[in-house]
């Protein structure tokens, strides 16, 4: 397999195997720190896709590191570190791949197959809560890291999970109560919809089983006023192919648009489905928020993709040389929740896009502004996402920050300021091909194609990677 090595595009920071720093003091590029900014930004992504010479099959395979940077008065501070898994630490003594993962095999004897259970790769996203720092992946439980220092303390099963019982990597908190809600799929002869509420302080306080026709592939839900959406693509897996270990679960994934698309509405206080109904096909991999309008219904957003073709071009990231084109646009969708008919769905920005996010005091509330990762060309040969823009809910409005040539910037965060509430920021981090460096930079949420505020060198290259999360100073969030 050729391995594209571009000194100035996104192959750079990929195919980058993060070495990690302990706590370090973060200087300033240019601007200043807000003074509101206080808080700390945790993000997650694969930071190693090779070992002893061999290269993940899928981007979703490599090994997960979170970045922390702490804003604080006297500065910031960056801290980044791999999640010690048990499988991590096995493989780091070993010097090379052990377990398989979302798009690889065990390697070695073919018996490895049937014996190695798939590595839990803690790559995809992080929660919050008081005391610790929740790494989550998408087919087992969580790691619990230190909050400043990111230490690893092991699985975490919020003190009811049972082994069986994943808790995946799109949890959705609700700012009034510091609640969040997630799910998690088991597979059987057919798939089971784990349903969790957790409290504040992490702790598991509900749950419910939902059973599922068939084995559909299920990453986001969203929640929409008292209701969580749950809006199930057309993806199955072919249970052939994966018991028999001829592929690994991201080639046994298979687009069946025939089924059209599953609708399960289920109400937040008893976990019990509300209602359940089909409509036309296509996929997406991530929600930008849910609501109740004044009449009753609901409203989500979402990044739409026509079909599952993405899931090729996510596989090729990792090889550093991408050839499918699957782009997404941002759809509005309205359904009834008592009974799960949709209304209406209509494109409201006809621009590829992804990782849409909303002030967190927004989430399952009406929202204006969506946050979104965006090319800066309509080309979706570019490869990743090289500029970031916020999309305005009621005038159609879209205002961009252009980073500039060879640069690229993950998922945009809105950060609340700690003073003035009708000020906000948001926060990134950015790849810069034409160094070879990583930073992190701030804007105003207002004037997002101004220059940033505030621009952080970071120590090493921080590898492109999918999700995170802002934490408010102790003392500035009532559920914190």
């Amino acid at each position: 397999m050729v391995i594209a090595t571009q000194p100035k595009d996104w192959t750079g920071s990929v195919l980058h195997t993060a070495k990690g720093f302990a706590p370090t003091s973060l200087s300033v590029l240019s601007g200043a720190i807000p003074p509101g900014l206080r808080g700390s930004l945790y993000r997650n992504g694969p930071a190693r896709l090779e070992r002893g010479n061999t290269r993940v099959a899928h981007w979703f395979d490599g090994d997960g590191a979170v970045l922390g940077i702490h804003f604080k008065d006297a500065g910031a501070m960056g801290v980044y570190r791999y999640v010690q898994s048990e499988e991590f630490q096995e493989e780091e003594h070993a010097g090379h791949f052990i377990y398989g993962g979302y798009g690889m095999l065990p390697p070695g004897a073919v018996w490895n197959r049937f014996t190695k259970p798939p590595k839990n790769a803690a790559n995809t996203s992080v929660l919050a809560m008081r005391d610790r720092v929740l790494a989550l992946w998408e087919g087992g439980h969580a790691h619990a890291l230190d909050l400043e220092t990111l230490e690893t303390r092991g699985l975490d099963d919020l003190g009811g999970l049972s082994p069986s019982m994943p808790f995946s990597a799109h949890p959705k908190r609700d700012a009034k109560t510091g609640d969040s809600y997630n799910f998690g799929v088991s597979f059987g002869q057919n798939a089971v919809l784990n349903v969790y509420r957790v409290d504040m302080t992490g702790k598991l306080r509900q749950q419910n089983q939902i059973q599922l026709e068939g084995l559909p592939l299920v990453h986001d839900f969203v929640m929409a006023g008292r209701y969580l959406l749950f809006l199930i693509s057309p993806v199955r897996l072919n249970p052939l192919l994966v018991l028999s270990r001829l592929r690994g679960f991201s080639d046994s994934l298979e687009w069946k648009p025939e089924k059209g698309t599953h609708i399960l509405v289920i109400d937040r206080d008893s976990l019990e489905i509300v209602s359940q109904s089909e409509t036309e096909p296509w996929y997406q991999w991530h929600f930008g928020n849910g609501a109740i309008d004044t009449d009753g219904n609901a409203i989500v957003n979402v990044a739409r993709y026509e079909s599952f073709d993405t899931n090729q071009f996510l596989k090729e990231v990792s090889t550093g040389n991408t050839e499918t084109k699957a782009g997404s646009s941002l759809w509005q969708i309205r359904l009834n929740p008592l009974s799960g008919t949709v209304i209406a769905m209509n494109k409201v920005l006809d621009r590829d896009c992804e990782f849409p996010s909303v002030n967190p005091s927004d989430v399952g509330q009406l929202w204006r502004h969506t946050y979104l990762s965006v090319r800066r060309s309509r080309d979706l040969s570019t490869g990743l996402f090289d500029a970031i823009a916020r999309f305005d809910q009621q005038t159609g409005d879209l205002v961009e920050a252009d980073l500039g040539e060879h640069r690229y910037a993950v998922e945009p965060l809105y950060a609340p300021d700690a003073v003035d509430l009708d000020q906000g920021w948001v926060v990134t981090v950015v790849y810069d091909g034409n160094t070879d460096t990583s930073e992190v930079w701030v804007f105003d949420s207002d004037r997002l194609n101004d220059e940033p505020v505030c621009r952080l060198a970071l120590p090493e290259v921080i590898p492109m990677g999918f999700h995170g999360t802002w934490k408010p100073a102790s003392g500035l969030s009532r559920w914190k």
